[in-house]
């Protein structure tokens, strides 16, 4: 692990380097990938340069453990008991940096949020879903834009599709993917009967169309009149897209927009992160057949999380936690949640690695 740790550390010097010439900026292409790789490496160099620093600091005070001043030996016992303590929490963190990178956690992600079992109320759980994952968005600065919605009169969702950009948005939603399952009194029922109802979320990585290798013969594009709400073009212009993928059978389709063109191309963008997102789960069910993530699969079927209004609770099932602060959440403070799953999904990560 140190041999590697020193390669990187002497990359990341050769990149401050490279950075530190001028005549880098006459290259705007060269000059970000050269950041990007600098700060990709700066969190793994900084948590060495400290775990080496400590290294030394134990050597030192071993060192001042002989000394002839009595003072100075009980303040050497002292930083060397605290540097002692330090070294596994410092060694674990550069085992979790070393970990292989998901090369789709840079990516933005195409979120879709569908009402499951429970009718309106899960089409109104839906729209709680979304306005969660948007709030959340708001707070780390990132751009939500709305792919394709189908409203319900009860101002809720039977479906909606956003796409949400910036910074390593995939990296932090990528576990949310599943049936969410809601456990409350509808406003219409009259006996205060807690009712359950879910909704189901799927979270891709945004893709290219040249990711998905989409070829056009593959594609049906069928083009009708758009449907439902939307103000005077409805039902007057043909500009709603449907396109089948022919090869998987998956079938997206975008009334949104007035306009044919930016309907299709929206749903091409849905598509794309659609296929993606199929070609990335064959390959992890090919690489974890022995074994599933405690974090869960992520497919939409498996319930991994209830939200319990009575209580005030949301329990996550894949790693057994319970907070009492479902008002929060639902504002779209899930960091408490996501953080978890995270270092549930690091250890499993480690364990791995050390059966290997």
């Amino acid at each position: 692990m140190f041999a590697k740790l020193e390669g990187l550390e002497k990359k990341f010097i050769e990149l401050e380097h490279q950075l530190a010439n001028p005549d880098i900026f006459n290259d705007q292409e060269q000059y970000r990938k050269l950041t990007k790789a600098h700060a990709d490496l700066k969190a793994v160099v900084d948590v060495f340069r400290r775990y080496r620093s400590v290294q030394q600091d134990i050597i030192d005070n071993k060192a001042l453990l002989h000394d002839g001043d009595a003072d100075i030996r009980e303040m050497a016992q002292e930083e060397l008991r605290e540097a002692e303590s330090s070294i596994p929490t410092l060694e674990q963190e550069l085992k979790i940096l070393l970990l292989p990178k998901d090369p789709l956690d840079e990516k933005n992600t195409i979120l879709e949020i569908r009402a499951g079992t429970g009718g309106d109320e899960a089409a109104l759980f839906a729209a709680d879903l979304f306005r969660m994952y948007s709030r959340y968005a708001d707070v780390r600065g990132w751009k939500t834009e709305i792919m394709s919605e189908s409203p319900t009169d009860g101002g809720g969702y039977k479906e909606i599709i956003c796409l949400i950009a910036g910074d390593k948005v995939y990296s932090h939603l990528k576990y949310e993917a599943g049936t969410h399952r809601v456990q409350r009194v509808p406003t219409t029922e009259t006996q205060g009967r807690i009712h359950t109802s879910a909704a189901t979320v799927a979270v891709m990585p945004e893709a290219e169309e040249v990711d998905a290798n989409i070829r056009p013969e593959d594609l049906r594009i069928d083009i009708y009149r758009a449907s439902g709400a939307g103000g005077q073009h409805v039902n007057k212009t043909e500009s709603a897209i449907r396109i089948t993928h022919l090869p998987s059978g998956i079938v997206v389709t975008c009334q949104d927009e007035r306009s044919q063109h930016k309907n299709k191309a929206k749903a091409m963008k849905v598509l794309a992160s659609r296929l993606l997102a199929s070609k990335q789960a064959a390959q992890d069910a090919e690489l974890s057949a022995d074994r599933k993530a405690q974090v869960g699969s992520g497919d939409r079927s498996e319930r991994i999380r209830t939200y319990n209004f009575p209580q005030g609770r949301c329990t996550d099932h894949r790693i057994n936690l319970t907070l009492y602060s479902l008002d929060r959440i639902m504002m779209g403070e899930i960091d408490p949640l996501l953080d978890a799953l995270n270092t549930a999904a690091q250890a499993e990560a480690l364990k791995n690695q050390a059966e290997q």
